[in-house]
């Protein structure tokens, strides 16, 4: 994304609908059952909402929230390979990333056999993973706002 992408992002509207991207993206998969080959329709809109989401929104009128800290320290984050960033963040990103991917790893074994509680618990592990990065995010651009 773009600084301008990143600024719309830092909107809490931004950071909290998100969080329906993982939930419309598995309803759109889990609709081929009643949908057959209609369900790449879902799908596309679920692809589409992903992609616009981080530019749905306005800048926020103030950073000083959560959300907003959340997706500056992400920039931060990303940015590590030119502005290295404290250890004990890294590590606790690479911890909660491999949960994240533990909770895909179920989650697409729950869509591909139609399991109910896999996929529910797929989604549960991915997206509180997620919701505990952006937590971590928000510790790293207090720790580095002063810095860089």
């Amino acid at each position: 994304m773009d600084d301008a992408s990143w600024a719309r992002h830092a909107n809490p509207l931004s950071v909290w609908s998100r969080m329906s991207c993982l939930p419309l993206l598995v309803l759109a998969i889990w609709s081929r059952i009643w949908l057959g080959w209609w369900f790449l329709l879902p799908l596309a809109l679920a692809i589409a909402w992903t992609w616009y989401n981080p530019r749905a929104f306005g800048p926020p009128d103030s950073t000083d929230n959560w959300a907003s800290k959340g997706v500056m320290g992400e920039r931060i984050f990303l940015n590590r390979a030119t502005n290295p960033v404290p250890a004990h963040h890294l590590k606790a990103a690479h911890i909660l990333t491999a949960i994240s991917i533990i909770g895909v790893v179920i989650l697409i074994y729950g869509l591909i056999v139609l399991n109910p509680w896999a996929t529910v618990c797929g989604v549960a592990v991915t997206i509180l993973s997620k919701v505990w990065f952006v937590d971590r995010m928000v510790w790293l651009y207090a720790d580095m706002k002063t810095r860089t």
